[in-house]
């Protein structure tokens, strides 16, 4: 499984509006120069994040784009399956899989299991209060 750069620039992005919210809505504009991301880019990922309610959009000349949520209630998990789709790595332990016909004779599924709950364990288990005490924490670590 490989996260594309959908994925992880949602997350860059819902990162940046957690970690510059000041109560002013944010202009994608500036966080296409702070990720170094293309606006056009980033104006198709805004959509899907809005069209969830992950953000909201505001109009006008002070508009721009605020989260919905405090950052302790999206997980990593929630973002990147909304960018991604289905984050397991083969499509029998999918939630809603088709009947696989070696189902029964399938040794490797149990591999698939449980790589799919780990990494469903990971970005499950990781919220964006996280990535922002961990981007806090990485700050603070400079020592002359």
């Amino acid at each position: 499984m490989r996260i594309s750069t959908k994925g992880r620039y949602a997350l860059r992005l819902m990162l940046d509006l957690a970690t510059n919210c000041s109560g002013d809505p944010i202009r994608l504009k500036d966080v296409a120069k702070r990720q170094e991301i293309s606006e056009k880019y980033l104006e198709q990922i805004i959509s899907v994040l809005n069209k969830a309610g992950f953000v909201r959009s505001i109009r006008g000349p002070q508009g721009g784009y605020v989260l919905t949520r405090k950052p302790e209630e999206y997980t990593v998990g929630m973002i990147l399956r909304l960018t991604e789709g289905s984050l397991a790595p083969v499509e029998c332990v999918e939630n809603a899989a088709l009947p696989c016909d070696r189902e029964d004779d399938c040794v490797t599924k149990m591999i698939w299991r449980k790589l799919n709950d780990a990494i469903s364990g990971v970005v499950d288990g990781i919220t964006l209060a996280d990535l922002l005490e961990w981007q806090a924490a990485q700050v603070n670590d400079y020592v002359i």
